[in-house]
């Protein structure tokens, strides 16, 4: 039986995604403060905002807080010379083995919060779908998204 992939993220991204999550909490709290309005003036009662308003403070503390740990702590790879192993979940943990000869091009991409940090989530794509290495420090991420070009053309010369 094969071990778990070797690699882990960058500890970086643990402030990419709680930062992340701040900004979608703030969003959803304009959502909350509307609701509050929307209440107060069509004399809804008011245990509806507060109702929402605790539904909105428990998500944002588990989104920012215990989320982003669990993923970091979970999130591992491992790029082998004909398959490419993934592991990735939250509470369901997925293993996907994605095998070099299906690998239709490599990619790297960074959002303005990966750019802050130096950061650069690789996307890997096949015929049938793409996955995505999220948030390794750049200069790893160019040479990993070389790597796999590399082992893919290999590979695709060898059928």
């Amino acid at each position: 039986m094969r071990g778990l992939p070797k690699n882990q993220i960058s500890l970086k991204a643990l402030t990419v995604w709680r930062l992340s999550a701040i900004i979608s909490a703030v969003v959803c709290l304009l959502v909350v403060i509307s609701v509050g309005v929307g209440a107060y003036f069509l004399e809804l009662p008011y245990w509806i905002t507060v109702i929402v308003a605790m539904i909105w403070l428990i998500y944002s503390l588990i989104a920012i807080f215990v989320v982003p740990k669990i993923r970091h702590r979970v999130w591992r790879y491992e790029v082998h010379e004909h398959e490419i192993d993934l592991q990735y979940g939250l509470f369901i943990i997925k293993r996907v083995l994605v095998p070099m000869v299906r690998v239709q091009h490599v990619d790297t991409h960074q959002g303005p919060l990966l750019r802050k940090y130096q950061l650069a989530s690789i996307e890997i794509s096949t015929a049938a779908t793409k996955h995505e290495i999220p948030a390794l420090d750049i200069k790893e991420a160019d040479l990993l998204r070389d790597h796999i070009s590399r082992l893919a053309r290999v590979t695709d010369e060898d059928v």
